[in-house]
Formats: structure tokens, sequence, C-alpha cells
């Protein structure tokens, strides 16, 4: 080796390495692709455990409107991170990606795999590329900005952040009340534009072999029939009454995470009488399509992702002669 040429031993040395790192999947789709009954089906023909990346389903109680697993998928398949705090707690990306490491690392020790699997792109993004060092959440300041959004609205709070950091408030929506309220939090903490410390530079990135799998569909019609079959479904098993229960139940109100996921914010919005059960049918499913639709585009970046269309009804059997082959 020591007369190959230097670049030629710097590629060798890098593909051993590679080879080397513990392997971990990332099972990543929309809404509705049929991720949770894929991963599964996979479980036991690789040794793997299932890691949950979804930011409502860590929530308990929130079971039909999360389309959470029941007991005796939970027992043939071991589930990580799902039913982990209380609906009126809050979680954050950086919270993920420090009890998913944990979790990794304990499956590893076990010998088995980690499948990750679920449609919290951000989650997804974090764990592989780390997290910049922004300030932690300060309930304080959360406090201050929230009683600022009853007063102006949150359309005037995105105006202050684009007069302080116009670079991220460029990309968010004047409603995007939950960004707003972060990108202002980190500016009052740090006295810095969020835009910038995400700049400056990430740490933590995972030293995984990461096998990265997308499920997509080949027709994005196909996928709406399928969104309004499962909102529709949600209905029927009782999601009404579900939120119902979590307020009387826990000390909730429409800003926290929780009561923002897609289906529940509809669905508050009509318990406080805003609209119809026709509407809500309506707007839940209208809320869901465009939930995939950013799903699909966050997809579109991860360019190592190896694609599966997720509507062919031999999907699973591909994805599994895919990790097989890698395995």
């Amino acid at each position: 080796m020591a007369d190959q040429p230097m670049s030629q031993v710097t590629s060798y040395r890098s593909r051993i390495t590679q080879r080397d790192r513990l392997p971990v999947i990332l099972l990543m789709g929309p809404t509705a692709a049929g991720k949770s009954a894929i991963a599964v089906r996979l479980a036991p023909r690789f040794r793997l455990e299932i890691v949950s990346v979804d930011s409502a389903q860590v929530y308990r109680h929130m079971d039909i409107g999360t389309a959470k697993p029941g007991g005796q998928t939970l027992a043939a398949a071991p589930h990580h991170l799902i039913d982990i705090l209380d609906p009126c707690d809050r979680y954050s990306a950086a919270q993920f990606c420090k009890d998913a490491r944990r979790v990794v690392a304990e499956i590893h020790g076990r010998g088995n795999i980690p499948l990750l699997a679920g449609g919290t792109m951000l989650y997804f993004k974090a764990l592989k590329e780390g997290l910049s060092q922004l300030p932690a959440a300060d309930s304080a300041t959360r406090l201050a900005i929230d009683a600022m959004a009853e007063i102006s609205g949150w359309p005037a709070l995105h105006a202050e952040l684009e007069r302080l950091d116009p670079t991220t408030a460029a990309r968010l929506q004047p409603t995007d009340a939950q960004r707003i309220q972060r990108a202002l939090e980190v500016y009052y903490l740090s006295g810095q534009p969020l835009s910038a410390l995400v700049a400056h530079g990430r740490e933590g990135a995972a030293a995984y072999r990461t096998i990265a799998i997308a499920l997509e569909p080949s027709q994005r019609t196909v996928l709406h029939e399928r969104i309004e079959r499962r909102f529709e479904l949600m209905l029927e098993l009782g999601l009404i009454a579900e939120v119902r229960k979590l307020r009387e139940r826990f000390d909730l109100n429409a800003s926290l995470p929780s009561m923002r996921a897609v289906g529940y914010r509809q669905v508050w919005q009509h318990l406080e009488g805003k609209f119809d059960l026709a509407a809500l049918r309506e707007k839940g499913t209208a809320a869901t399509r465009q939930l995939a639709k950013r799903q699909l585009t966050w997809l579109r970046s991860w360019v190592h992702a190896h694609r599966f269309d997720c509507l062919a009804e031999t999907v699973t059997e591909q994805v599994e002669s895919y990790l097989a082959a890698r395995l």
C-alpha cells in the first residue's frame, strides 16, 4: 500500500471506515406512505428495533390522531420513543437527538439494528447532520413572546422577526407561531439571529453508517386518496372524543406543540365551535395533504436516499432485498 498514490490510500481508508461503522436504517416518507407496516414486517427479518421519528407519537394518550401502533404491533416489534411525554409537555429536535442517540446505542449494544421510521423530517435531518449550538428553551421568554402574540398577533411578531433576523423570517409564514416563537426566543436569549447561529456551524453529527430509504408515491392523487380515507377512519375511531378527553385531563392550550399537530389542531378548533363536522373533515384532510407535500419536499433534499414507490404492491419485498444486500 505504501507504493499507492495518497489519494487511493485515503479513498481505501474511507471505504473501510464507512463499512465498519454500525448501521442505522432511516425509513422516511410522507404520512400514509405505509412506513409503519413496512417497518414491522422487516423487524424480525433483520433483528431490527424500531425507533419512532414522529413529533406527535412521543405524547401519551394521543393514539388515534397519530396512527400510533397498537398493542399487538408493539408486542410483535419493539418500538422506542413512543409515549414518553404528556401532551402538556414540549419536545424539541435537540431532545429527540439526545434520546435517539441513547436508544440507538442501546440497540447496538444488544446486537440489533436500529430502524428509525417516521415522517418528522426535521428530526431525521438533525440526527444525521447535527444541530447548531442554540440556547435551550426558556419558559419565561416563551411566555413573554406568547403574551406579545396575544396582544399583537403572530403576523406582527413575524414582522418583528423580519427586522431582527430577515433570513429566518423569509422562510417562515406569518402564522407559523411555533417557529416564529423559537426564532425570537433565540435572538432574545443570545443576542444573535438564529440564521447566524445555524450558519456558524453544527455539532454532533451522527457517526453511523446510515442506510437511507425514502418512500415516495408515483401518483400523488393516490396518496391523497389514502390520506382522505385515513382521516375519515380516525374520525370514525373517535378522534374528536380523544381530543375532548385530553382537554379535560390536561392543562392544554392551542399553542402547545401537541395540539398544533395536524388533525389535533383542526379538532381543537372544531371543539371551540369555529366550524362544523363537515368543515373538520375538509380542513383535516387538507392540512394532512399539506403536511405530506412538505414531507416530500424535504425528502427531495436527501440526495443519497434510495427511493421506492410506496404505492407498489411489492414495495416491502423491494426494501427487504435492498437491505439484505447492505447489512
